[in-house]
């Protein structure tokens, strides 16, 4: 187990809010958060789903210059509008 395991809340760091972002909310039930450069994918749906309280269909990872930058898409029950409220997206 890692260190980054026992620290689930400091792997996300913040959402990441773009208008393309807004539009895959919408559309596509997905939110971008900006993450630890160190974490995994299984590192990151768990940080997001006992963060959030939902589940996570899929994560896609992107690596940019400021960092890394994960893309969640959320099981249908699970609207991405509400979680991104209590993400502080809006």
């Amino acid at each position: 187990m890692s260190d980054l395991e026992h620290l689930q809340h400091r792997i996300i760091l913040h959402a990441y809010v773009t208008e393309k972002s807004m539009d895959e909310m919408e559309r596509q039930n997905k939110l971008e958060f900006v993450v630890d450069s160190r974490a995994n994918r299984a590192q990151i749906r768990r940080a997001v789903e006992t963060t959030y309280n939902c589940k996570v269909e899929k994560i896609t990872v992107k690596i940019v210059p400021s960092g890394k930058i994960a893309t969640v898409r959320f099981k249908k029950e699970f609207s991405a509008e509400d979680i991104g409220s209590r993400a502080g997206v809006f």
